[in-house]
């Protein structure tokens, strides 16, 4: 039963990615009726994108660095995703939306889950450049430069999910996102992430 459920959720997972719209409308109309294993699957792949990342971010330092940052990068993103999710139901609904909370929850979790994928995808590039050139300023100028990729990204996907939930609003809540990045580099400065050591 688990890897039937594994496999279900990898393969919602993997449509949710290709098509963030049209997962997105299908909840909404009540066409489908994801299960947990589904929204569970989308919240791993955003945990495991921030985990392996947040490991390449501690590589000038030693295994407890890389441990570290790991756990770090992980618990910040969440953070940072998760306090202002419900400004962003509360003041998308004062401004006329009419999604239900759960799609609106749903909207958001496909773009942390895109978000998660692009992180992983962006490993080799920091992992390269922190081999190539291990000086501090420059890997944080790298990750700096990836994550502001990433969330540009991201704010796309956020915007194309919301704007097919409801095709007849002009704005979609972007500054949500907005706030997850403010938030997102006052906790990645409290954990220490962006301090870049070499191993004595």
């Amino acid at each position: 039963m688990l890897a039937v459920h594994l496999r279900s959720g990898i393969a919602h997972v993997g449509q949710a990615l290709r098509m963030p719209e049209e997962f997105a409308v299908a909840w909404n109309d009540g066409t489908v009726r994801y299960r947990w294993w589904v929204w569970l699957s989308l919240m791993a792949t955003a945990i495991l994108g921030t985990t392996t990342y947040g490991m390449t971010m501690g590589l000038l330092g030693g295994t407890g660095d890389v441990l570290y940052k790991g756990l770090a990068c992980t618990l910040a993103a969440g953070l940072a995703w998760g306090i202002p999710l419900p400004a962003l139901y509360i003041l998308n609904s004062l401004s006329g939306s009419r999604l239900p909370a759960s799609s609106t929850l749903l909207a958001a979790m496909v773009t942390t889950s895109w978000g998660g994928l692009a992180m992983i995808a962006s490993i080799p590039i920091n992992w390269f450049f922190s081999v190539a050139v291990p000086l501090p300023a420059f890997v944080l100028a790298v990750n700096l430069t990836v994550f502001a990729g990433v969330g540009v990204a991201m704010i796309d996907v956020f915007q194309r999910v919301m704007r097919s939930l409801e095709p007849r609003r002009e704005l979609a809540p972007t500054w949500w996102l907005v706030l997850v990045g403010v938030v997102g580099a006052e906790l990645f400065y409290f954990f220490g992430l962006f301090q870049f050591h070499f191993v004595s």
